[in-house]
């Protein structure tokens, strides 16, 4: 089974050769949102949106995922990698929806996902979860469907609202 630091390493080293060929556009944005993994999480953190154009986007985050296991208040941290897909062209709204495909992975699990996104910034995604090891949170096993709801909120946009 592959372990955590691997495939951190392989996903990096992908988003690092294909940003060598061309120069990227980077955006920051925090995310909040609902993950179901054989239990409930709340979570929150970052990511950062890569973009040339607008048919082909990758995104980056670190989150922490934060509920109740067992009746014990648990955190766990997670990393996850997307790319979001749009090649439809000459529509009314341009690009309001993307297909996602993605990996995120905690210390207690590892996650392929696909899913759908709008604008960007509302992802709803599933896939499945497999345990890293026989590694547990609070006794509960981590490992099965996994759900994903999140609110991706662009910084630029906090900014001018506080104007």
């Amino acid at each position: 089974m592959m372990n955590i630091k691997t495939a951190i390493t392989i996903l990096s080293l992908f988003f690092l050769s294909t940003w060598a060929k061309a120069q990227y556009t980077m955006h920051k944005m925090i995310s909040v949102g609902y993950t179901y993994q054989n239990q409930s999480f709340g979570e929150l953190g970052g990511k950062l949106l890569f973009l040339k154009n607008d048919d082909v986007i990758y995104r980056l985050g670190a989150s922490a995922l934060m509920g109740s296991t067992n009746s014990k208040f648990a955190i766990m941290p997670k990393l996850q990698a997307d790319i979001l897909l749009n090649f439809e062209k000459n529509v009314d709204f341009y690009h309001s929806y993307y297909f996602l495909a993605g990996v995120e992975g905690t210390n207690k699990y590892i996650a392929p996902k696909i899913g759908v996104t709008l604008f960007g910034m509302l992802d709803l995604t599933g896939g499945y979860a497999f345990p890293i090891g026989d590694t547990r949170l609070n006794g509960k096993e981590m490992k099965g469907l996994n759900i994903n709801f999140t609110l991706n909120i662009p910084t630029v946009f906090i900014h001018d609202m506080l104007k």
